[in-house]
């Protein structure tokens, strides 16, 4: 019995590492999209009004 609850116990850690480790690369994803596609706006911006000038 005491095998099992240190396995579960164990299994329940990693459970929860790759939780976290799962939100913290979606986060990331995420972020730099935004990042991304915010450069592409400033970038775009720029180019526009390059041409203008």
């Amino acid at each position: 019995m005491g095998f099992v609850n240190g396995f579960l116990s164990y299994l329940v850690l990693m459970l929860v590492f790759v939780a976290v480790a799962g939100i913290a690369i979606f986060l990331g994803i995420t972020m730099r999209k935004m990042r991304n596609t915010e450069e592409e706006r400033i970038n775009a911006l720029a180019g526009k009004s390059d041409a203008q000038s």
